[in-house]
């Protein structure tokens, strides 16, 4: 069966992990600082912090923007449950707002609708990888002096309107480099930060709220005169993950255009075999295309038909506001009510040619 998710591990690594294990620096380093050069030049961004993985990534974002119980973030329920736990383990008000169902993420104008005083920021998930309302969401923060996070958990390499995803104008760009993202580091995660003074703010938060250059003097020694202001975790990337990102980075232009191809292919696939037309929209832009999504009326029984063809169909993602974690289920989004009954996604990943 052809499967919807695979991990890419480069074949070549082997070296590069001997070459970490035996050189007595494991933890985040030399690699790692190399790694975030490297993901900041593909993107085309300044500011971009990697870290030991997508929780991390997410957490450091939401206390660098000052997160506290009660406050209230615009959030889709139709996303990856890992994109909104760890607001619920912040203790704030997730407030769901519509998505539009061609699309599959947040509809501006139900944004719009529930934006309050408690609101605090908008998370801006995009499903699966393919891109978002994004400057519509992006003007109505402006106009209410709002900071966005864009949630590409899934979406790197993603293009809008020829900009990679986390250089469209967010205050904040989530990535995941965890298995079967690209590029893969087993376990990784990073954040894209728009303005100088929150990536400064993040480094310290990151590291214990250490400022490296200023903690130890020169014998080496804790230095009494440098003070820890802020609360901080350990978030950074080891150097075996850096090791394996730096090597993973380099394949993902091939990898994401083979995807891309697959992509065409699967539009003739579902044309021919099923006369399947519509599809997730990506009208603004140029998904990475992790899975392939697309919309019919009978997604529960195609389903089933493309798993006995071979196929692993998935639906990908639950609905969270189903979980109790997040308070009560909100029947009145009509959009996500309609994309989750008639949205169905298939394998259109860099391996396709040589699935079974």
């Amino acid at each position: 069966m052809k499967p919807l998710y695979k991990v890419f591990i480069p074949t070549d690594i082997a070296q590069d992990i001997s070459l970490v294990l035996s050189s007595g620096q494991i933890s985040s380093g030399k690699l790692a600082k190399e790694f975030e050069k490297a993901v900041a030049s593909y993107i085309g961004c300044n500011y971009f912090l990697s870290t030991n993985n997508y929780n991390t990534a997410s957490q450091l974002v939401w206390e660098t923007i000052g997160i506290n119980p009660g406050d209230e973030i615009i959030a889709s329920p139709m996303s990856c449950l890992a994109s909104n736990q760890p607001l619920a383990m912040k203790r704030a008000k997730l407030v769901w707002a519509d998505i539009d169902p061609q699309v599959g993420s947040l509809d501006p104008s139900s944004v719009k609708k529930k934006i309050t005083s408690k609101t605090k920021a908008i998370l801006h998930y995009h499903w699966c990888g393919y891109p978002g309302h994004i400057d519509e969401v992006l003007q109505i923060a402006s106009d209410y002096g709002l900071p966005v996070v864009e949630d590409a958990i899934e979406s790197f390499g993603t293009l809008y309107k020829g900009k990679l995803m986390g250089n469209t104008g967010a205050d904040f760009t989530l990535f995941s480099f965890q298995p079967t993202r690209l590029p893969c580091s087993v376990d990784g995660g990073g954040v894209v930060f728009k303005s100088k003074e929150n990536f400064e703010k993040a480094t310290l938060i990151r590291d214990f709220g250490i400022d490296r250059k200023r903690f130890r003097n020169h014998l080496s020694e804790i230095e009494e005169s440098c003070d820890i202001s802020l609360p901080g975790f350990s978030g950074g990337l080891n150097e075996l993950s850096a090791a394996i990102g730096l090597k993973s980075l380099l394949q993902v232009p091939s990898l994401l255009g083979q995807q891309r191809t697959n992509a065409i292919s699967n539009k003739q696939y579902l044309s021919d075999e099923f006369g399947i037309s519509n599809y997730v929209d990506n009208r603004n832009g140029d998904p990475n295309y992790w899975v392939f999504s697309f919309l019919s009326d009978d997604s529960s029984q195609l389903l089933v038909e493309l798993r006995k063809r071979g196929v692993y169909a998935s639906r990908v993602h639950l609905r969270n506001d189903r979980y109790s974690v997040f308070g009560t289920f909100d029947p009145k989004l009509v959009g996500v009510n309609d994309f989750e009954k008639r949205q169905l996604s298939i394998p259109s990943g860099w391996w396709l040619p040589e699935s079974n």
